[in-house]
């Protein structure tokens, strides 16, 4: 648990703004606030709750004043950790507000940790571990898609699905323990098929909340696409085009690039790196071998490859090599480049049994296109509810799979004929797991590894 002190932070991010937070939260925040603000008439302890107030941060030590302010007054149980929180909006400088913050901590106030202050909002019970993870998904987002996405668990969406199923399994231990306890009740007995039948019924909500993870992640961490192919067939030039701006070195020398060189590209609301690589050859430069090497690791670190061709000329034993080399697990598009110049019938022929696109990344032609294979090969769709409750966290996905195999385990000793109580064992385990998702049977350690994560002043 924390200690029951005042603690405050900068909640906003260092730099230059129009204006700065400090926030204080805790059992003597408004004596800490009372110490360092002078209004006009009174304090802050004579204003009502949910108010702005104007007035001054001052060093009463020395009459200093440090800034013009106005602070926010909520009360608890009606604040977001559930405490009595103070907040000082001051002038957005690095300086004044470092001044005011180290003012604040000399005056009672603890510097909060990592992540504090949505801990204490937590173990507050204001929030459960899901929402709170969930406010550390909004302010990581890359895209207003995922953001969205994450806004949906925060409001409770995903808790909701979660506490459904445990007070399923609740109800279900309930009547089993009935069962087995007191068989003189009047009670119906649960048959064990009426057993299974309950099981695969969560099983099957299990299943729909877990099945959502592949397009949470995406929307989360993003899609990672190389371009690949032999040198001079455009790859850099349609790097430069995909981010619309000359990154990529391009020239008619073959192996110019020797480096990976990458961009993130916002792309129907889902972030795309693209990675231009070195043209894959058999070549006698050292520097350039090293280059081609990264170039065949980005083959399996890539979720999507895009093949870029010459589609201008006849294929060779390069083109060949690469074809070998594509991975069977990996989703490949091959990009037909130069469809400006004249086109080699038997290049294009050559790919019909492959997902192709047709462009020119000199004429920039075609490159929507591109974006739209690359959605749809992650499994996107232009339907897509982004706002509907989406499994991003690796941590809940292994703890739903971890319930789901348990109540595999029950059905598995029921079919085999074994006691009822056996079969508790397995169906508590996976009441336990879930109860780790919203927080109730998280251990402290995964509590404060959780909240180290977060960033310092929220």
């Amino acid at each position: 648990m924390f200690n029951e002190d005042t603690i405050a932070a900068i909640a906003t991010p260092s730099g230059y703004g129009g204006i700065s937070i400090i926030r204080i939260s805790g059992s003597e925040a408004f004596e800490v606030c009372d110490r360092v603000f002078k209004m006009k008439k009174g304090s802050i302890f004579d204003v009502p709750k949910n108010t702005i107030n104007y007035g001054h941060i001052v060093n009463k030590d020395t009459n200093e004043i440090i800034d013009e302010v106005l602070v926010s007054k909520m009360c608890e149980p009606h604040s977001f950790t559930a405490e009595d929180v103070i907040e000082i909006n001051c002038h957005g400088g690095m300086s004044v507000t470092k001044d005011v913050l180290t003012l604040v901590l000399k005056n009672g106030a603890r510097l909060a940790e990592a992540g504090e202050f949505t801990k204490r909002a937590f173990l507050n019970g204001r929030i459960d571990l899901v929402q709170a993870e969930a406010i550390s998904d909004i302010i990581t987002a890359k895209t207003s898609n995922f953001a969205k996405s994450a806004m949906s668990s925060l409001k409770g969406d995903l808790s909701s699905k979660i506490d459904e199923i445990k007070s399923d399994i609740t109800n279900m231990l309930a009547r089993l323990e009935v069962t087995i306890q007191y068989p003189e009740y009047d009670e119906e007995d649960l048959t064990n098929n009426e057993i299974v039948e309950l099981i695969n019924s969560m099983k099957y909500k299990l299943n729909k909340i877990i099945s959502t993870f592949e397009k949470g992640e995406i929307l989360k961490d993003g899609i990672k696409v190389a371009i690949i192919g032999k040198p001079n067939v455009g790859k850099s030039q349609l790097l430069n085009a995909l981010i619309n701006e000359n990154k990529a070195i391009v020239t008619e020398e073959a192996g110019t690039t020797r480096d990976i060189v990458d961009e993130v590209v916002n792309i129907k609301g889902v972030p795309v790196k693209f990675i231009d690589t070195a043209g894959i050859r058999n070549a006698d430069s050292k520097v350039e071998k090293i280059g081609i090497d990264k170039s065949i690791e980005m083959l399996e670190e890539s979720n999507i490859i895009l093949f870029c061709i010459d589609a201008s000329r006849a294929l060779d034993t390069e083109d060949m090599d690469i074809i070998k080399m594509l991975p069977d697990n990996k989703e490949v598009l091959v990009v037909l480049n130069k469809m400006d110049l004249n086109t080699n019938v038997d290049t294009v022929k050559a790919f019909d049994n492959y997902k192709t696109v047709e462009i020119s990344a000199l004429k920039k032609e075609g490159i929507e296109k591109i974006e739209n294979k690359i959605y749809e090969l992650a499994g996107l769709s232009e339907d897509d509810d982004v706002g509907n409750t989406l499994v991003s966290n690796i941590r809940h996905k292994n703890l739903l799979i971890g319930a789901r195999d348990d109540f595999d385990n029950a059905i598995k000793m029921i079919n085999e004929g074994l006691e009822v109580d056996l079969v508790e064992i397995d169906i508590n385990a996976a009441l336990y797991k879930l109860g780790g998702i919203t927080g109730e049977t998280t251990s402290e350690d995964i509590i404060d590894e959780i909240f180290k994560n977060f960033c310092l002043g929220k």
